[in-house]
């Protein structure tokens, strides 16, 4: 306890110390030369031994150190507290004085420690000088450094000035100045040559660009003027004879024009350099163009044109060759042909081809080889390979002149005109003499759709230059074959069967004229539909229908009429779904015609062999649904000749009708189709009489058990059917 007592005495006796740190220069002022003699100090509120130092904190620390452990035990063991203090305060006394001593002992030090100190205050001033006169130095650098700064932009504005001013002149006088490399090379140079083409390009730019200086009345533009005029005369002049000389050339005879015109399309910048500086010059090389061109088309195509017609059908139809015509031996016009004399009239064959993308867009004829070969074509054929050269060298001369010459639009369609135009009237009187004169409509539809086609192409191909001419050449083809198409509606409506030979029931020649030309049209007219032409074969179809009842009112007998009916429409089906899509109205019109007819021939030739058993049977079904079946009740021995007879001679019957029926039809397959109905319809047939028997009106016939078994029946049915 009593430690700890010395040891907070310690504590408070060090922060005295450190407070009189403060009082050494003081202390060292006081100081006596004599150590021995000291006087006694004065501590002021230091001084811990005065009567005045107040206690007001003393019971804090009283109180605080009760509380310590130290001090409980103290007081529990019996320490006299009083006798502790005092040997405490002595102590600190002792503690105190040599403190003092301590200090005392230390104060040359802190004299030396002094001096340092106000060496250091000297020196610090000094440095507080130098750094005043340092901060003013700074201060006028920095206005000085403003200034400069102000300088320093000043001098890059008039640099920016003085460079801008620098590139316009430069560039003024880099424009202005004709180097003598340009004239050597406008003087001298063929213009073939590529510096040539690059030195017109810069000798353009400084003709423009003198332009544009005169109208700014520049006095540099006069020193240069005349040279630049010299040139441009000289370079004008020089290509003025190249391209004439171009042109020129296509003129030769045996000459492929497209090399040429290729040739001018790598110098296109010609033409455009004369378009700009001299345009005389450039109206008479394009007028020399489209007079030179215009020419050497008519030629060509007038040439080629006729010589096609070397090589077509040496007989062609004419105004007597109608699909009501009579077929006479004397005529025999409709005798099957050689193909290389003439074509077909009605039938399609092999013309269609034609439409083909392989030979629509092929090679076109050449019409000398084709007559060393003896060879003839339709006219569609021709007209195809007439048209395609027509189609090939019309894009190539529109693109030809647009590029060139630099012309879009109606002005490019109007160059065009003055070039193709003489060619294109050729064309179109030509189309006009054949068409007048023309009677064959599946040529004249074939050259509708070879129209529509190459008209196509050409807008595929985003060349107008020719609509108008597809449109002229359809406004002279469409009349024409709506013409025809009437032509032979009136002449099947005016034919008179009476007139048309003997009579005979197998498919009429004029309804296989029908069939193949109607098949024709509508497998053409599948890609581009006409509602027009679709309208002309109703007509068409409904005129060749009454033809056919008028024939079959020829014939005396209802099975002959039948026959012949189904005959003809069997035939007209079978030849349109050849070519025309099974949905079609011709098609599903002969399909409604045939099935009723042959239906109604089913009935008839059943009605000989097996008429009282059918009659019979319609008459019970009759009287059933009325609820009068028992009229009949007393018809037992009607019923029972019916029931032996047919046992009897089926057999027979059923073969002899098989017989007679493939012999009174040319097509196998139609006439199977209909032995299959007529057995399948006497099959009904007899079922009903079963079910008839089978009433309680008939169930007590003793005859009945003489009914042939219905399964039996189907099975010996099924002998007869034919298989072909």
């Amino acid at each position: 306890m009593a430690d700890r007592a010395v040891t907070a005495a310690m504590s408070d006796v060090n922060t005295t110390v450190t407070s009189t740190a403060n009082s050494m220069a003081y202390l060292q002022d006081e100081m006596k030369p004599d150590t021995d003699a000291m006087a006694p100090l004065n501590l002021g509120d230091l001084d811990l031994t005065t009567d005045e130092f107040i206690l007001d904190e003393v019971d804090i620390h009283i109180q605080a150190n009760l509380e310590d452990d130290l001090v409980k035990e103290a007081l529990k063991t019996g320490v006299d507290l009083r006798q502790y203090s005092k040997q405490v305060e002595d102590e600190l006394q002792r503690i105190e004085q040599a403190s003092i001593k301590d200090y005392i002992k230390e104060s040359q030090n802190i004299a030396s420690l002094h001096n340092q100190i106000t060496a250091c205050d000297s020196i610090l001033e000094r440095m507080e000088g130098m750094l005043s006169g340092f901060q003013s130095d700074l201060s006028s650098i920095s206005s000085e450094i403003q200034t400069l700064q102000q300088q320093s932009v000043s001098m890059n504005m008039r640099l920016k000035n003085r460079q801008a001013v620098r590139s316009h002149l430069s560039q003024l006088v880099d424009e202005l100045v004709v180097p003598g490399a340009m004239i050597q090379v406008i003087l001298e140079s063929p213009v073939t040559e590529q510096e040539f083409l690059e030195q017109l390009h810069e000798l353009n730019n400084k003709i423009n660009f003198a332009k544009e200086l005169s109208f700014r009345e520049t006095l540099a533009c006069s020193d240069i003027q005349d040279i630049v005029d010299r040139l441009k005369i000289k370079a004008v002049t020089k290509i003025r004879e190249f391209i004439l000389q171009k042109i020129y050339s296509f003129r030769k005879p045996m000459t492929n024009y497209q090399i040429p015109q290729n040739t001018l399309l790598k110098y296109r910048f010609f033409y455009q350099f004369l378009l700009a500086n001299e345009r005389t010059v450039a109206k008479e090389i394009r007028d020399e163009y489209v007079d030179t061109m215009s020419k050497i088309y008519y030629s060509y195509f007038k040439s080629y044109s006729g010589r096609l017609l070397k090589v077509q059908y040496e007989e062609v139809a004419d105004k007597d060759d109608l699909m009501g015509v009579e077929d006479t031996a004397k005529k025999g016009f409709f005798s099957k042909p050689s193909l290389k004399s003439r074509n077909t009239i009605f039938t399609l064959g092999q013309r269609g081809t034609v439409l083909s993308p392989a030979e629509l867009e092929g090679p076109i004829l050449i019409p000398h080889t084709a007559q060393r070969g003896d060879c003839r074509y339709p006219y569609e054929t021709l007209f195809r390979s007439q048209h395609y050269a027509l189609l090939d060298n019309g894009c190539r001369e529109f693109l030809f002149l647009s590029d060139f010459f630099m012309v879009a639009g109606n002005s490019a369609l109007d160059l065009f005109n003055s070039v193709m135009g003489k060619t294109l009237s050729l064309f179109l009187k030509s189309m006009s003499t054949y068409v007048s004169d023309c009677y064959d409509s599946i040529a004249v539809f074939l050259c509708i759709h070879i129209i529509l086609r190459f008209r196509a192409i050409t807008n595929k191909r985003t060349i107008p230059a020719l609509d108008k001419y597809w449109d002229a050449v359809l406004e002279l083809l469409w009349p024409r074959f709506e013409l025809i198409l009437e032509m032979n509606i009136q002449s099947i409506r005016n034919t008179d069967p009476q007139k048309l030979g003997v009579l005979d029931t197998r498919p009429h020649y004029i309804t296989r004229r029908y069939a193949e030309f109607s098949s024709a049209i509508v497998s053409i007219n599948q890609t581009f539909t006409s509602e027009r032409t679709h309208t002309l074969l109703g007509q068409l179809q409904v005129e060749v229908e009454n033809f056919v009842l008028k024939m079959a009112a020829e014939f005396p007998s209802r099975r002959d009429q039948l026959i012949f009916l189904i005959n003809n429409y069997d035939m007209m089906l079978s030849v349109l779904m050849e070519r025309a899509a099974d949905d079609s109205k011709e098609v599903e019109g002969f399909q409604q015609l045939l099935q009723a007819r042959s239906q109604e021939f089913i009935e008839e030739i059943l009605s000989s062999p097996f008429g009282g058993m059918i009659a019979f049977v319609k008459e019970s079904e009759a009287l059933t649904e009325k609820g009068q079946l028992d009229r009949l009740k007393n018809d037992e021995v009607r019923i029972t000749q019916l029931i032996r007879g047919f046992s009897s001679t089926w057999k027979q019957s059923v073969e002899a009708l098989s017989q007679d029926v493939m012999r009174s039809f040319t097509n196998f397959k139609n006439g199977t189709g209909i032995i299959q109905g007529a057995l399948t319809q006497l099959i009904q047939y007899y079922h009903g009489f079963h079910k008839v028997l089978s009433q309680p009106t008939f169930r007590s016939l003793a005859v009945r058990s003489e009914l042939i078994n219905l399964h039996h029946l189907m099975v010996e049915v099924k002998k007869h059917k034919p298989n072909f």
